[in-house]
């Protein structure tokens, strides 16, 4: 039998989320799926998100959900076997890509990203992100092009939710 896909969600997921189609007073649902998901051992995210997650206003929604309603499972920490070795790989490649300019290389050195594509190269997770690749770009690094790069699957908010079957229902006032 064959082992669930287990997913890897990046911030961006979380935060586009909140600010555009899936806000938590216009559809609970989709922070519910998140959870129920979890529990369900299929997804989960890095420590280093949910620290980029908490770097915001403390009276925001997505901080108060990410603190209270999140369990800490939910954020597997990256200083995990190989996956510091596996991140190294990876930020020397970037620095040593002759594309990317020095400020895209350190802002990429000081997020998530190349934690979260390390963590799913290792443990052969398959990475959620909104980002679409720019292999041109010079001023930013993507999360596509770095799981190109280093053969990790990726997907994006709306592929997760048909791969996990959610569907978001309308409940009309006092249904």
């Amino acid at each position: 039998m064959n082992k669930p896909a287990v997913y890897l969600l990046d911030s961006d997921v979380f935060i586009t989320a909140k600010n555009a189609y899936y806000a938590f007073d216009i559809c609970p649902g989709f922070w519910d799926s998140l959870l129920h998901h979890h529990r369900e051992n299929t997804v989960f995210s890095i420590d280093r998100v949910r620290s980029e997650l908490l770097a915001g206003r403390a009276t925001e929604d997505l901080v108060q959900w990410a603190r209270q309603r999140v369990p800490h499972s939910f954020f597997f920490p990256v200083e995990d076997g190989d996956v510091p070795d596996r991140y190294a790989e990876i930020m020397l490649w970037v620095q040593r890509h002759p594309r990317y300019y020095d400020e895209a290389k350190a802002r990429f050195a000081a997020g998530a990203d190349g934690w979260l594509v390390a963590y799913a190269r290792v443990h052969s997770f398959i990475v959620v992100t909104n980002e679409k690749p720019e292999p041109d770009s010079r001023r930013a690094i993507k999360i596509p092009d770095i799981c190109q790069q280093f053969n990790v699957e990726y997907i994006n908010t709306f592929d997760l939710l048909r791969r996990m079957g959610v569907r978001l229902h309308f409940r009309g006032p006092g249904l």
